[in-house]
């Protein structure tokens, strides 16, 4: 893995999150020194939770600038899934202590961000560092949350499924309904048409 562009300053972003019934979608903004070198950095899916977490404060040690940010369900409800990923990007980037000449996204649409050039990149998180280690924070800092709020709905298991369509999950959701933390657009449960709340 390496650098998108070697002389520009650049941020990666990417998101978790976004396929989930349950929680936010976080973004994640990371850029990182030219010369960060790191063999075990990779896209999130493709690593343990250990290894994840492991990568997590390397990153957050070793980034020149990083933002963590979440788009909470109410909020998704509103402005769709897609603009709500968007939407958590843009705020992981105002994080930044340090202006990036060019934006590199994990997948293949982006609203632009301020004036600066960006460009989208599929399965980008298992090509360019700063993408990669976005997909960790995002990753890390989502599934910390889900397990912090299963302990006040612990029935339907976010620890493990972390409010992903799991059958699970859905199970769940046909015993005992709706919560806060759910995205009341989505496609709960697979024979619904439309949910009554």
């Amino acid at each position: 893995m390496k650098p998108f562009y070697k002389y520009l300053l650049e941020a990666g972003t990417d998101e978790a999150g976004r396929g989930c019934l349950a929680g936010p979608v976080t973004a994640a903004a990371v850029i990182l020194p030219k010369d960060f070198v790191n063999d075990t950095l990779n896209d999130s899916k493709v690593l343990t939770a250990l290894k994840r977490d492991f990568l997590r404060p390397i990153i957050e040690t070793n980034a020149t600038a990083y933002g963590v940010a979440q788009v909470f369900p109410e909020e998704i409800d509103k402005i769709n899934i897609l603009n709500a990923s968007f939407l958590a990007m843009h705020k992981a980037l105002d994080q930044l202590t340090v202006n990036p000449k060019l934006i590199i996204v994990d997948g293949n649409r982006f609203n632009p961000y301020q004036n600066i050039p960006h460009c989208c990149i599929i399965k980008g998180d298992g090509k360019y560092l700063s993408i990669a280690a976005a997909s960790i924070l995002a990753k890390t800092y989502r599934d910390a949350y889900m397990e912090k709020i299963d302990l006040e709905y612990p029935m339907y298991n976010w620890k493990k499924n972390k409010g992903y369509p799991t059958k699970e999950h859905r199970e769940a959701i046909r015993k005992y309904g709706l919560t806060k933390y759910h995205r009341k657009t989505f496609r709960q449960l697979p024979d619904q048409l439309k949910l009554g709340v």
